[in-house]
């Protein structure tokens, strides 16, 4: 029997931190769960936004975000929404935003340096929160994330098993590719800036070629992928609380992500 293992990345493989600064009341959020509070209004957007860390610290800190965006030609790209929207109507809002400033930002970055600097191996995505029916940047928006111990050994276990793996996430491609040579996955199996139906739609397509999928992930925004894998499992190896419907989607809940190799060994038995 062919088995094929999908992992989302933060929460999943990697430890991560969040932060987010809300806008209108000039707050900062420390340790946030990201999806979680996009996926509690309709009306909000979660895009990456591919901006260099060290290039935005250098920026004068009052520019308009929408103006940095705009001058230094810097794309988006949707990590998770509940409802589907055009990228056109989100860049519509995006680089027209009249509140959000390169320091909000810059504090979101900063705050997660600090926690995450001792970290040998680790990623650093920024974007924001979107909210379309008030056409504004609603939160700006910092993740830091280093691999879970055991997570590589995972990684390792599995190839010399034979079982390809996959990760599919709504992280920034170029930090993934990254991450994914650290722990042995080839970069042709990264799939990133993926939303919830695309997550979904790669364990479809991974279906038609193995007699098992297995999705591993950690969060509200791997729902619908969870539902439509064959093996569903849900990891709270990320601290946080979990909404009741992604245990009602699992078939398995672990505490570790390695405990999902004795899960595979136990399908492939006689």
């Amino acid at each position: 029997m062919s088995i094929a293992v999908v992992f989302d990345s933060a929460g999943t493989l990697l430890n991560t931190y969040r932060v987010a600064k809300d806008i209108s009341k000039g707050k900062l959020l420390p340790g946030i769960e990201t999806t979680t509070l996009t996926f509690s209004s309709p009306d909000r957007v979660l895009i990456i936004i591919p901006v260099h860390s060290k290039d935005l610290i250098n920026t004068p800190g009052d520019m308009l975000l929408s103006e940095y965006l705009v001058k230094n030609n810097i794309h988006f790209g949707v990590s998770c929404t509940r409802k589907i929207i055009t990228a056109e109507a989100i860049g519509d809002v995006l680089y027209t935003d009249v509140r959000a400033r390169t320091g909000d930002l810059q504090e979101c970055i900063k705050n997660v340096w600090s926690v995450c600097k001792a970290e040998s191996v680790m990623t650093l995505n920024s974007g924001a929160i979107v909210n379309m029916a008030e056409s504004a940047i609603e939160y700006a928006i910092t993740a830091g994330g280093w691999p879970f111990e055991g997570a590589k050994e995972t990684i390792t276990a599995l190839h010399r098993m034979g079982i390809p793996t996959f990760i599919a996430s709504g992280d920034r491609s170029t930090k993934l590719e990254r991450m994914a040579d650290h722990l042995g996955i080839p970069r042709d199996r990264v799939y990133g800036v993926a939303t919830p139906s695309m997550k979904a739609q790669i364990v479809t397509d991974l279906k038609e070629e193995f007699d098992r999928v297995m999705m591993v992930g950690d969060g509200i925004n791997d729902l619908c992928a969870l539902k439509k894998a064959d093996i569903a499992i849900l990891t709270v190896q990320q601290p946080g609380d979990r909404p009741e419907e992604l245990y009602k989607a699992a078939d398995y809940v672990v505490r570790n992500v390695s405990e999902i190799i004795p899960i595979i060994k136990s399908l492939l038995s006689p």
